[in-house]
Parts: structure tokens; C-alpha cells; sequence
């Protein structure tokens, strides 16, 4: 276990260590009990920095859930009670593509895994030891995994004229009721089917925090028409009311699709690596032809209603995390550290909101309409990092760990106020916090 050099990364460890499972780390204690998608490549960023080893548990647990057609659902189901929907409301068990011996959901989230696993290798290399065999070991074991998911990405999920990566439930986009998807959730008109009770509103106080009853009528009406067709991708395209073309999602497949290549390299597999280039040109094409030249931001596509989707979110800075063309990228970094964004006077720290601030839509505490998550201003300042912007990155970093002071590690906080929302000592929140610690100790 690498050392710990500071009280906040103490604080955040011992929530993975609360949060640990062994094997994997539920996303929150109470409120979110399983393993989820996204979640888990994040959780594994942080134990990355401690632990190369228990990095690794945590991806090779989540691939346990994959299905046949390589797509990694978003979550998979452990024994632990007390979360809806549970295995019964999805009924994987009769798709033919689901796996037999783990219980999914029948939908999947943005796949961030190979950027945790490219920076898992990056720490393997610097720590040395036993490390560096260990990552190569799992690269030979699971590589054809990490192929396959972003093959059936492609080559499943990115067949619209758009190029963008399509969804077929908000909760593939991982930022569920954002204002991006009001009209094309708008559309979504809920049938007959058995009553519900939900369970996320028993964990939090202020339940306009949460999604809206109305919202979550329409999430489980599509998870009904998803498991009417089998979670067959091509009947669900002819049966499902929602289908939205992710700027955001397209871009974190861009970014981690580019990666992968890179691991590739580094185990001989030239040209399956040679093919991820491809995929990863593919889909940055497809977000840097969303730019909206009028505003800068990024746009997602309303396939049903054959029309761009133009919203003031976080989900317009999608080709900062994959690298837009250099006048846009640009652009954009100054939109985002400007007045309407980072710059907000309104704001309680100079972080991105998932909606802007002056947009009709805003709401500081509800969800993904308002509120700053730490994990998305991580990824943020990752990718500007990344891509060369190092002064923005900075920037937004040293907020960030400094919205994370206050020890609560909340899911996301008021963006005016600063206040802690949704579920604490989540799992995600943590990690960003270790992430960012590790990133400040390297020289």
C-alpha cells in the first residue's frame, strides 16, 4: 500500500476502505450497494494510487458482468439488499446475450476503463517491484475484453449517420435527468406496467435532490421496452422512445478506445491496436462535428426526432476530454473558465456546474441540473492536463480538492453554496480526491 501523505487522502481512504468488498467496492454505503460501471473505473483510479494490485481486483470483478456481445452492463448485481431496480425489474436472465452466472442490469455507461487502466499502468511503472508483471499479466488476461467493449461500440453503437455513440436510456449517459435529455425524455410516454416503490429517496432528505417521480416513471418504462426486445440492440432501435446520439459518452470512447491502443502496444497486439486508432478517430470526428460554431459547445443528437440537442451543460465539453481540433479546444477551455462557467461570480468554488449557472434550466441542488460532481471536474482536469491546457487543469484541481475539505466526500454538492448533496463517503468522490493527491506528489 503506497504511503499517505496528507489528512484529506487518509479521509478518502478510508472510505474505499469502508466501501471495499474485497474484490469490489460498492459506489456508496447505504445508498448504492453494487458495483457500477463507471463507478468502478473511477474506484479503481484511486486504489491505483495505493495499490496496483487491488486496482486491478476491482476491473477484473466488473468483467465478470460482461455480456456476450462485449458490452459491459452498468451494473452488476452482488446479494447485498435494498436498491431498485433490482435483477427482477430488468430481467436479463432471458437475454440471450446476458451472462448466466452474474446478475445485470441490461444497459451500459461511458467507458472510462481504459483510461484507469492506462494511469494504473503509468503508477505500475513508477512504483516498480511486482507491479509492472502484475499489470502486464492482467493486460495479456483481460485485453481481448477491453477490445471487445469498445468494438460493440462501435460497431454496434455508433452506426447513426452522426457517428455519435447512441444510448437508449439516460442512465447510459450516467448523468440521468440532465437538461440534455429533457426533449428527447419528453417524448417518452410510460404504459401499463407493475407498481414500484423506489429506494434512492429513503437515503436522501430533500428529495429534490433526486430525479422527479415523473422521471423515474419514464427510466423504468424504457428499461420495460429494453427487456420486451431481449436488449436486442437492433429491435430496441425500432422499439425504444429513447434514442440519443452522447456527445459526452462518444468522447470518453474516443479518449479511452486511443488508450487502449496504447496498452496494445505495449503487449504486442499491433494491430488490434491499429483498429482502436481507428475507432478512436472515428468517434473524436463524430464529437468535433457536433461544435455548435455559434456557442463553441458540443451538441448531442435526438435520433427519434431527427434534431441536434442544444444545451447549456457540462455535456458541451465533451471534446475537451478527447481533444477537439486546436481553435475549438481553445475556445473552449476559455469558455469554460469564463463568466458564464468556471467564472460564474454565483459559484461557491470556481468549478464546472453541470448546467450552467444563467441557463432557465439550472438547479443548484437537483442532480445533474446544477450541482459540481467531483468526478466529472476530475476527468475535466485530467483531460486538460492531458491534452496540454496544464494552467486550467491546475486551476480547477486545487478547487476541486478544495470543495473535497469539508471530509463528507459527497456524490455532488451545491454548486452556489458549496453544500454536501446526494449520498456521502461515496466511493467515486474518494477516489477523485486520492487521484488528485497523487497527481500533486509526482514530480
Amino acid at each position: 500500500m503506497a504511503e499517505v501523505t496528507s489528512s484529506l487522502a487518509a479521509a478518502a481512504l478510508a472510505v474505499l476502505r469502508a466501501n471495499d468488498r474485497g474484490d469490489r467496492t460498492v459506489a456508496a454505503p447505504r445508498l448504492y450497494p453494487h458495483q457500477w460501471s463507471w463507478d468502478a473505473a473511477f474506484v479503481a483510479i484511486g486504489w491505483g494510487s495505493l495499490s496496483v494490485e487491488r486496482a486491478l481486483a476491482e476491473l477484473r470483478h466488473l468483467l465478470r458482468g460482461q455480456w456476450a456481445t462485449g458490452m459491459l452492463p452498468h451494473i452488476v448485481y452482488t446479494d447485498e439488499p435494498g436498491y431498485f431496480p433490482d435483477p427482477a425489474r430488468w430481467r436479463t436472465s432471458e437475454a440471450v446475450s446476458a451472462p448466466r452466472e452474474v446478475p445485470t442490469s441490461g444497459i451500459c455507461q461511458p467507458a472510462i476503463h481504459s483510461l484507469a487502466i492506462w494511469l494504473i499502468a503509468a503508477q505500475a511503472d513508477a512504483n516498480g517491484g511486482e507491479d509492472p508483471a502484475l499489470l502486464e499479466t492482467f493486460l495479456h488476461e483481460t485485453f481481448d475484453d477491453w477490445l471487445r467493449w469498445h468494438r460493440w461500440l462501435d460497431e454496434v453503437r455508433s452506426t447513426h449517420a452522426t457517428g455519435l455513440m447512441e444510448i437508449h436510456h439516460p442512465w447510459e449517459s450516467g448523468m440521468d435527468n440532465s437538461p440534455r435529455w429533457d426533449a428527447p425524455s419528453a417524448a417518452v410516454l410510460p404504459g401499463e406496467m407493475a407498481p414500484y416503490v423506489r429506494a434512492d429517496t429513503r437515503h436522501v432528505k430533500d428529495t429534490s435532490e433526486r430525479p422527479g417521480d415523473d422521471d423515474y416513471d419514464r427510466y423504468l418504462w424504457l428499461v420495460e421496452q429494453l427487456a420486451s426486445v431481449g436488449y436486442d440492440d437492433d429491435r430496441a432501435r425500432a422499439t425504444v422512445d429513447f434514442r440519443v446520439g452522447d456527445v459526452f459518452s462518444t468522447a470518453v470512447h474516443a479518449l479511452s478506445a486511443g488508450l487502449l491502443a496504447e496498452l496494445g502496444d505495449r503487449v504486442g497486439r499491433d494491430r488490434e491496436a491499429a483498429a482502436l486508432r481507428a475507432i478512436a478517430d472515428r468517434a473524436r470526428a463524430a464529437v468535433d462535428a457536433t461544435i455548435d460554431p455559434a456557442t463553441g459547445l458540443a451538441r448531442d443528437y435526438d435520433m427519434r426526432a431527427e434534431a441536434w440537442i442544444a444545451s447549456e451543460t457540462i455535456g458541451g465539453f465533451a471534446p475537451l476530454i478527447c481533444g477537439a481540433a486546436g481553435a475549438d479546444y481553445d475556445r473552449l477551455v476559455q469558455l469554460l473558465e469564463g463568466a458564464g462557467w468556471c467564472g460564474h461570480p454565483a459559484l461557491a468554488h470556481p468549478l464546472p456546474p453541470t448546467t450552467a449557472p444563467d441557463a432557465a434550466e439550472f438547479a443548484s441542488r437537483t442532480y445533474w441540473r446544477g450541482p459540481t460532481w467531483p468526478v466529472v471536474t476530475w476527468l475535466i482536469s485530467w483531460a486538460l492536463q492531458h491534452h496540454g491546457a496544464l494552467e486550467p487543469a491546475r486551476r480547477i484541481a486545487t478547487a476541486g480538492l478544495h470543495q473535497l475539505a469539508d471530509g463528507t466526500f459527497a456524490e455532488y454538492y451545491d454548486s452556489l453554496t458549496g453544500a454536501p448533496l446526494g449520498s456521502h463517503d461515496q466511493s467515486w468522490t474518494a477516489a477523485a480526491a486520492l487521484a488528485w493527491e497523487a497527481s500533486e506528489r509526482r514530480p
